[in-house]
């Protein structure tokens, strides 16, 4: 048997706030709430106002809340992020990690940008694997 609230204690419990504000979260938590909250009908800028109560300075900006409310608007369904058409897919693997210390151990003055060449890899993805093994 389903309990119905009345206006009056609908709207004092959506001002309810939790004790404390959430130490940890993810993006896609934070994007799930969102979609559930515009769901509901919340205004975005509602929902970020509630959300930097909990999730402080590590919540999305507005401009991020508006974009993903509007792909969710859009029969968008996925919290995950998309790869960017420009972003660089990074190749740090456990194959590509050991491929980079052979190299390293055999030839100890040897270049990122030299490593990179052998093996086909980014310079970037290369530097990450050598900063990260120090």
């Amino acid at each position: 048997m389903a309990v119905r609230c009345s206006k009056a204690t609908r709207r004092r419990s959506s001002s309810v706030k939790m004790a404390a504000p959430l130490a940890t979260c993810t993006k896609e938590e934070q994007r799930s709430v969102t979609r559930f909250l515009r769901s509901e009908g919340v205004k975005p800028i509602e929902i970020h106002r509630r959300m930097i109560v909990q999730y402080g300075d590590e919540y999305l900006s507005l401009q991020q809340l508006y974009e993903w409310t509007r792909k969710f608007m859009n029969d968008i369904s996925s919290v995950t992020g998309f790869p960017r058409p420009d972003q660089a897919h990074r190749v740090v693997t456990p194959e590509a990690i050991a491929a980079v210390e052979a190299i390293v151990k055999e030839i100890r003055h040897v270049t990122v940008n030299e490593i990179a060449g052998h093996l086909d890899m980014s310079h970037g993805s290369t530097h990450h694997i050598v900063r990260d093994k120090k």
